[in-house]
């Protein structure tokens, strides 16, 4: 676990290690969110990059008759 510094701008620098784990690269733009006692950060991935996750997911519902 790495620790950050707020700056006197509020910037925080997001370690090396963890950029690259994460693949972030300038410009990525990230979400932040406060929940609870805790701010997350979270890359803002375009919806085209899901394409394919839900792949062999069972798409069948069951129905009633009298709505088919």
């Amino acid at each position: 676990m790495s620790a950050v510094t707020v700056s006197p701008k509020f910037q925080v620098v997001i370690p090396q290690a963890v950029r690259e784990s994460m693949g972030l690269l300038p410009g990525t733009k990230l979400q932040v969110i406060h929940y609870e006692d805790r701010i997350e950060m979270i890359p803002v991935r375009p919806s085209k990059s899901l394409r394919g996750s839900l792949r062999g997911i069972d798409t069948s519902v069951p129905r009633d008759r009298d709505r088919v």
